[in-house]
C-alpha cells in the first residue's frame, strides 16, 4: 500500500475517480490482497544474520572481517566503523532478522529433477527448533541412527575398490537402520563422495535416504537466488572454475544453510552441527509404553557415529572432540582414504591400551615429519597435531578402523557392519538395549554375531519384550532368532499381548478394519479391538459351523478375569484399561467365582493364535513362519487358505484395489499348495497315520477335521488326493468289503435280506479303525455289551478257558498292558464322525487304557505275553456276528443311498400317476403315499436343521442352506403343502392339482442330485449349475433388448389398446419366441391399405419390419452366440478339472448319507420316533455322550 502511494506521488495527477467507482475498487483490493499476511512458522522461529559494524580486515582494508565490502553494510545510527585491530565477533557485530530464504531447490541437469528442502538460519539456533523443523515441517521420522561424515573439504580421489565399498556400506547402513546422514552439504571433498553413494541409491528407486547437508550460507555460490519465502528455486550444481565459493550437492534431500554474517568463509556451521548432533544423541530412540503393565520401556538414546573419510587438520580435531565428549561418540576411520584418516588408522594400529605409548613415542620424529608432509604445516603445528593424535589413542576403544583386506569369501566385514559393531563396542549398553537397537535397525546379522554370543545372560522378560517388538514390526528374522535362543512362545503369548498385537499400528496395511465393520457396525474412531471382535471376524470368514475359541462361552469368563486383573494392576496410573475393558465387568459374577492364575492368560497352541493374527493382518511371511512352528500344520494351512480366500472375497465386495484381491488370492494359493504337499509327504511316509490326520477331531479348530476344513476352503486338490479318496471310499462302503459289482450286490441285499449273509464284511478290529458317528459309537457299545452278556467261550477264547481268563491276574495285567501298547503304538481307538466329516477319537468299548511299567512287572508276565502272540493275531481277524452284519449293511452310506434312490423313484412313479389321472374327491393310495413321502421328507429337513452344529437357529439354517438342494427341497415341500391345502377343498381342488403338476417339475429335476454321485454325470451336473448361474446375467441383457423391441412394436401396431394386464404378455410373447426361430411371418408386416377387406394402415407400420430385423440381429445372433461362448468356457473350465470336481462333490454326498437315518421316506418316520424316544430316555437317565439332540439311529 505504501509503495502504491509513493508511485502515485511520482506520477502526474490524473482525473479524479468518481466516489462510487473508488469504493468498488477499494473493495476489490481488500478482497484480493490481504493487508497483513501472517508469517509462517519458519519465519517466526528462524533468523538470518547481518553484519552491522564494519571492521577492516588486516589483509584487505576494503573488506570487513565478515568478508563483505563496506558498501554492503547497512548504516545504523549510533554504530560506527571499527579499527583494523578490533576483534570481529558474530554474536556482537551482527543482528538477527527473520529468515528470508527457505523453500525447495529443484536441481536441474539430470534425467529427472531432484528436489531438496532448504532453510537459512542463524548459527545460534536452538537444536530443538531444528528437530521440530525436521519432524513437523519436513515430515521426517526421528532417526534410529545418526551417521555424521567428517573429512576434507577439497576434492580428492579414492581407490576404486575402497570407493565402491564406502558407497555400498554407507548406503546399506543408512537404509537398513533408518539413519540420518550429516555432511557438509557442498559438492566438494568428502560430501561429494557421499553424494555419489546417494546417486547409487537413487538408481535403485527403493526410497530416499535422509541426507542432511549443513553448510555455511556465506560459501554457497549464487545464494542470492535462494532468497524468498517458500519458493521453488531451479538450481544447477555446477560451480564456476574461478570461484572460491561452492555449490550444493544435488543428491542431498535437506539443507541447513547456517548464517553467522560472514561471506566466503567456512566454520559458521561447526557449532550448530555439533549442538544438533548432541541434542539428537540425547533423544530416546523410541520411548514406548507397555500398555498392559503401564511401565515405560527404557530404550537407549539415539546412537551417533562419526565416519572419517580422508580429511585435514580440522578432521583430527573433530575426532578428538568426539572421543573426549560426554557422552563420547564412536569414530569409524576408513583406512586408505588419505591424509587424516590414514594417520589416525596408523596411530590406532600401533597404540597400546594404557596411558603410555612406547611404540608411538619411538616413532615421534617419523610421525611429525609425516604430518608436516601430509598437511604442509610447520613444525609447531605438526607437534600440536601429534599430541592430538596421542590424545585420540587414549580412547582407542572408541575408534574402529575399516580396512579392505584380501580375505576368503564370506569373512570380510563390510562398512555397514563395522559402523554398527563400533557402536556396540563403544557404548556400554546392556544386552537388552543392544538387542533393542538391532531390532530398531532391523539388522539380524549384527544381533546374531554381536549380541547372541556364547555365555550371554538375559534378565527375565528381556527376550519377551524383544519378541513383542519383533512381532509388531514384522521382523521375521528376529522372531526366528529369538525362537532359536530360548523364547518359549507358550509362555510368551498371553491374552493381553495377543490383543495388543491386533491393535498395533505397525506392519503392513490390512483389511481387518473393513471386515470388522461388518460384524461391529458404527465403530467409533480409535476403537480398540477385543478378542471377541476378532472371534466374530473369524466366524464370518470361516463360515459354516465354525466357531472361534474367542467367541465361545468358556472363554468369556477367562478373558474377563485376565483383563480385570491387568486393569487392577495399573489402576492408579491411567484410565486406559477402564475405557478398554468396560465390558469385562459384565461377567463380574462369573469371574468373581473364578480364581485367577497366570496360566489362565496363556494359550495351549500359541502358534495357532499367531498364525491367525498374521493372516488377518496380512503378514504372509510371518504367517509362513508360524505355520512351520507348532502343531497341526495341515489344519493351519487349510485355515489360512480359507481365511485368505474369504478376505479376498470381502475385498472384492468392498471394491478395494484389484491388487489387494490378487495378493490375497496368491497367499491363499501358497497355503493351498503347502497343505497339499504336506499331505502327500505324510501319505508317502505312513498312509494309515495320514488318514487319521485327515479325520481326527481338532479341538483347537472348532472341533473340525482336516477334511471338513478342506471342504470349507474349497481345496479340491486335497480332497482329490488318494489319501482323502481312500477315506471317503471306506466311509462310503461302511462295514462292507466288496470290490466287484458292489452296487448290484447292495441292491440284491436290499431286495433279499438273506443274501446279506453271503456278503463280505470287515472284521471287528477294522471297524474300530473306521470313523464312526456318535450314535454309531453308542450303538456299537450296546451291541458289544449284549454280545458279552450272552456269549459263551467262542473262537476268540478257545485258546484259554473262560475261568482261566478271569482268574489269572497275570493275564489281566498282560491284557491291560497289551491294550495300552496297542493304544500307544497303533492308536487302535474308536472314532466318532460328526457333521462335515469331523471325527472324534475315543477309547474302544472294551478298552480301559492303562500304563504298565515294564521294569516293575513280573518276568513270568512276559512269558505269558509272548505265548499269547498267536491269540492276539487271531483276535485281529475276529469275524462279525450276524446281527452286527445286518447292522453294518443297513447303516452303510451306499446302502442308504440305494434305498433312498429306489424309494425316490417309486415316489416319482406314484406322484406321476397322481397328476396324470383324474383326481378324485378322496385321494387314491398312490396319492396318500406321495403325501406321506413329501411330509416325512419335510420332517427330515427339519431334523437336519435342528441337529446341525451351530447354536443359533439362523446360523443353523445358513449351514443347512449351504447345499443348494436343501433350500430347493424346502421350497418344493412348502409348495406341495399349499397345493395339498387347496386339493382337499372341493372348490379349489383344480387349483391344488395344478400346483401338484408344477411341483412335479422339481421332483423330476431332483434326479440330478442322485446322478451327481456318478463319476461321469457328476461333473456334467456341476456344469449345468454353473451355466444356469451365468444364464441369469444373460437374461438381464436379453430382457433389455427384448423390451426395447417389444414395446416399440406393440405401440406402433396397436395404438388403440386399453390398459389391461394382457399388455405385458402381448409385449413379450412374440419377441421372446422369435429367439427360437418362430418369426410370426404373418405379423411382421400385416397387409393393410385402402382395400375395404383390409384394415387401415396405422401410422409408422413400415417401422416394425426394420426394428424386427435389428432385434433378431442383436438378440438371435449376437446375444445367443455370446451365451454359447460363455457356456463353452464353463465346459472347458470344469472339464479340465472334472476328476477333482467329482471327488470334491463325493465328500458332500458321503457325509450326507453318513448322517441320514437308515429307512427312506416315508418309513423314515419310524427312525424319527425311535431316535426321539431314545433321546428322551438318555436324558432322563442323564447318560453322557448325547449333548445334542441328534436323531440319527
Amino acid at each position: 500500500m505504501l509503495k502504491q502511494k509513493r508511485l502515485a506521488k511520482q506520477k502526474p495527477k490524473a482525473k479524479p475517480i468518481p466516489w462510487g467507482l473508488k469504493k468498488i475498487c477499494w473493495g476489490l483490493i481488500n478482497i484480493t490482497v490481504p493487508r497483513h499476511q501472517p508469517r509462517s512458522w519458519i519465519e517466526t522461529n528462524f533468523q538470518k544474520r547481518e553484519c552491522i559494524k564494519f571492521i577492516p580486515c588486516p589483509k584487505d582494508d576494503t573488506k570487513c572481517c565478515c568478508g563483505q565490502v563496506q558498501i554492503t553494510h547497512q548504516t545504523i545510527p549510533g554504530i560506527e566503523s571499527g579499527s583494523p585491530g578490533d576483534l570481529w565477533l558474530p554474536t556482537k557485530h551482527t543482528r538477527p532478522q527473520p529468515t528470508d530464504a527457505y523453500g525447495t531447490i529443484e536441481f536441474q541437469g539430470g534425467a529427472h529433477p531432484t528436489k531438496a528442502q532448504y532453510v537459512r538460519l542463524s548459527f545460534d539456533t536452538r537444536p530443538e527448533l531444528l528437530v521440530q523443523l525436521f519432524t513437523k515441517e519436513w515430515n521426517l521420522e526421528l532417526p534410529k541412527l545418526l551417521i555424521t561424515v567428517q573429512g576434507g573439504k577439497a576434492n580428492f580421489d579414492l581407490q576404486a575398490k575402497l570407493k565402491k565399498e564406502i558407497r555400498k556400506g554407507l548406503l546399506k547402513a543408512a537404509k537398513t537402520t533408518g539413519a540420518w546422514i550429516f555432511t557438509g552439504g557442498t559438492n566438494t571433498g568428502v560430501t561429494k563422495q557421499v553424494g555419489d553413494a546417494l546417486l547409487l541409491e537413487g538408481q535403485q528407486r527403493t526410497g530416499r535416504v535422509v541426507s542432511i547437508g549443513i553448510a555455511p550460507w556465506g560459501i554457497v555460490e549464487r545464494n542470492h537466488e535462494l532468497l524468498g519465502h517458500n519458493r521453488e528455486v531451479p538450481c544447477h550444481s555446477i560451480s564456476s572454475p574461478r570461484s572460491k565459493l561452492a555449490v550444493l550437492n544435488n543428491r542431498h534431500a535437506y539443507f541447513l544453510l547456517v548464517d553467522n554474517g560472514t561471506q566466503a568463509k567456512y566454520g559458521a556451521e561447526l557449532i550448530l552441527r555439533r549442538k544438533l548432533e548432541k541434542f539428537i544423541s540425547n533423544l530416546k530412540l523410541h520411548p514406548s509404553k507397555n500398555h498392559w503393565l503401564k511401565t515405560n520401556v527404557t530404550h537407549s538414546s539415539t546412537p551417533v557415529v562419526c565416519l572419517v573419510i580422508e580429511g585435514g587438520t580440522n578432521t583430527i580435531r573433530a575426532v578428538l572432540e568426539y572421543v573426549t565428549d560426554s557422552p563420547p561418540v564412536p569414530v569409524v576411520v576408513c583406512d586408505g582414504s588419505g591424509r587424516a584418516a590414514d594417520l589416525l588408522a596408523f596411530v590406532h594400529k600401533y597404540a597400546s591400551d594404557g596411558e603410555e605409548q612406547p611404540v608411538l613415542e619411538s616413532m615421534r620424529d617419523y610421525l611429525i615429519g609425516t604430518i608436516q608432509k601430509t598437511f604442509e604445516v610447520g613444525l609447531d603445528q605438526s607437534e600440536k597435531l601429534y599430541q592430538e593424535l596421542l590424545q585420540c589413542t587414549r580412547n582407542k576403544n572408541l575408534i574402529t578402523v575399516f580396512r579392505i583386506q584380501e580375505k576368503p569369501e564370506g569373512e570380510a566385514q563390510e562398512l555397514d557392519q563395522t559402523i554398527l559393531t563400533a557402536l556396540f563396542k563403544s557404548q556400554h549398553l546392556s544386552p537388552p538395549e543392544q538387542l533393542s537397537l538391532a531390532l530398531t535397525w532391523n539388522r539380524v546379522d549384527i544381533a546374531r554375531s554381536e549380541i547372541f554370543v556364547y555365555g550371554q545372560e538375559w534378565p527375565n522378560g528381556a527376550l519377551d519384550e524383544a519378541m513383542m517388538q519383533a512381532l509388531e514390526h514384522d521382523r521375521i528374522d528376529f522372531v526366528k532368532l529369538l525362537l532359536e535362543n530360548g523364547v518359549s512362545m507358550k509362555k510368551f503369548l498371553t491374552i493381553p499381548r495377543l490383543e495388543e498385537l491386533y491393535n498395533t499400528k505397525h506392519g503392513p496395511a490390512n483389511t481387518l478394519g473393513y471386515i470388522l465393520r461388518d460384524v461391529r457396525p458404527h465403530i467409533p474412531k480409535g476403537y480398540i479391538y477385543t478378542l471377541h471382535d476378532i472371534g466374530l471376524v473369524i466366524n464370518k470368514l470361516m463360515g459354516g459351523a465354525y466357531r472361534s475359541y474367542y467367541t465361545r462361552r468358556k472363554f468369556r469368563p477367562i478373558y474377563a478375569k485376565v483383563m480385570n486383573s491387568y486393569a487392577n494392576a495399573c489402576r492408579k496410573s491411567s484410565t486406559y484399561q477402564y475405557q478398554r475393558y468396560a465390558g469385562a465387568n459384565s461377567l463380574s459374577l462369573v469371574t468373581g467365582l473364578l480364581p485367577f492364575t497366570s496360566e489362565m492368560a496363556l494359550f495351549e497352541f500359541p502358534f495357532n493364535e499367531l498364525l491367525i493374527w498374521a493372516v488377518l493382518t496380512k503378514r504372509q511371511q510371518m504367517a509362513l513362519l508360524m505355520w512351520t512352528h507348532g502343531e497341526e500344520a495341515l489344519a493351519k494351512s487349510l485355515v489360512s487358505c480359507k481365511l485368505y480366500k474369504a478376505m479376498a472375497h470381502e475385498a472384492a465386495e468392498d471394491d478395494l484395489d484389484t491388487e489387494i484381491y490378487e495378493e490375497l488370492r496368491s497367499y491363499a494359493k501358497e497355503f493351498e499348495s503347502k497343505g497339499n504337499k504336506l499331505l502327500d509327504f505324510s501319505y508317502r511316509q505312513d498312509a494309515e497315520k495320514a488318514q487319521r490326520l485327515l479325520t481326527c477331531e481338532l479341538h483347537s479348530w472348532s472341533n473340525q477335521s482336516c477334511l471338513s476344513l478342506a471342504v470349507a476352503a474349497n481345496h479340491r486338490a486335497l480332497l482329490a488326493h488318494p489319501c482323502s479318496q481312500v477315506i471317503l471310499a471306506d466311509l462310503w462302503m461302511g462295514g462292507l468289503r466288496t470290490r466287484k459289482n458292489t452296487n448290484f450286490k447292495v441292491i440284491l441285499g436290499l431286495a433279499m435280506p438273506l443274501y446279506i449273509r453271503q456278503l463280505d464284511f470287515k472284521t471287528k478290529e477294522e471297524l474300530q479303525q473306521m470313523p464312526q458317528t456318535e450314535e454309531e459309537h453308542l450303538e456299537n457299545q450296546n451291541l458289544d455289551n449284549d454280545d458279552s452278556d450272552r456269549s459263551q467261550p467262542d473262537a476268540e477264547c478257545k485258546l484259554m478257558p473262560a475261568e482261566q481268563l478271569n482268574s489269572s491276574p497275570s493275564f489281566k495285567s498282560v491284557s491291560n498292558s497289551t491294550d495300552a501298547l496297542l493304544a500307544d503304538t497303533y492308536s487302535v481307538r474308536d472314532t466318532k464322525v460328526h457333521e462335515n466329516g469331523k471325527v472324534n477319537l475315543t477309547a474302544g468299548a472294551d478298552e480301559q487304557p492303562s500304563k504298565v511299567s515294564l521294569t516293575d512287572s513280573d518276568p513270568a508276565q512276559f512269558r505269558e505275553f509272548f505265548n499269547l502272540s498267536e491269540y492276539n493275531e487271531v483276535k485281529q481277524h475276529q469275524p462279525l456276528r450276524l446281527k452286527k452284519k445286518f447292522y453294518e449293511f443297513y447303516t452303510a452310506p451306499i446302502t442308504k443311498f440305494w434305498a433312498d434312490s429306489i424309494a425316490y423313484m417309486f415316489f416319482l412313479i406314484m406322484f406321476s400317476f397322481t397328476v396324470l389321472v383324474k383326481m378324485e374327491t378322496m385321494p387314491r393310495w398312490q396319492e396318500w403315499y406321495s403325501i406321506a413321502y413329501i411330509t416325512t421328507l419335510g420332517f427330515e429337513k427339519v431334523r437336519e436343521i435342528i441337529s446341525s452344529e451351530p447354536v443359533a437357529i439362523t446360523h443353523k439354517f445358513s449351514v443347512w442352506a449351504w447345499n443348494m438342494w436343501n433350500p430347493c427341497d424346502g421350497a418344493a415341500i412348502i409348495l406341495f403343502l399349499i397345493g395339498l391345502a387347496f386339493r382337499f377343498r372341493g372348490s379349489t381342488m383344480d387349483i391344488g392339482r395344478v400346483i401338484y403338476c408344477v411341483d412335479s417339475i422339481y421332483w423330476y429335476l431332483r434326479i440330478l442330485n442322485i446322478l451327481g454321485v456318478n463319476k461321469y454325470l457328476g461333473p456334467l451336473v456341476t456344469m449345468m449349475g454353473k451355466m444356469v448361474k451365468n444364464m441369469i446375467y444373460f437374461v438381464v441383457l436379453l430382457a433389455v433388448v427384448l423390451m426395447s423391441f417389444g414395446v416399440s412394436r406393440q405401440a406402433i401396431l396397436y395404438p388403440d389398446k386399453q390398459p389391461t394386464w394382457g399388455l405385458i404378455k402381448e409385449v413379450t410373447f412374440q419377441p421372446y419366441f422369435m429367439l427360437y426361430g418362430e418369426v410370426f411371418a404373418g405379423d411382421i408386416d400385416p397387409p393393410c391399405g385402402e382395400d375395404p377387406s383390409q384394415p387401415g394402415c396405422v401410422t409408422g407400420h413400415w417401422v416394425t419390419p426394420i426394428t424386427m430385423s435389428m432385434y433378431l440381429l442383436i438378440a438371435n445372433i449376437l446375444l445367443i452366440n455370446l451365451l454359447i461362448a460363455v457356456f463353452n468356457n464353463i465346459f472347458n473350465e470344469v472339464n479340465s478339472v472334472s476328476h477333482q470336481v467329482w471327488m470334491f462333490q463325493r465328500f458332500t454326498v458321503v457325509m450326507e448319507y453318513q448322517q441320514k437315518p437308515v429307512l427312506p421316506p416315508p418309513f423314515i418316520a419310524l427312525c424319527h420316533f425311535y431316535s426321539l424316544l431314545k433321546y428322551c430316555v438318555r436324558k432322563a437317565k442323564g447318560e453322557p455322550g448325547m449333548s445334542k439332540f441328534s436323531f440319527v439311529p
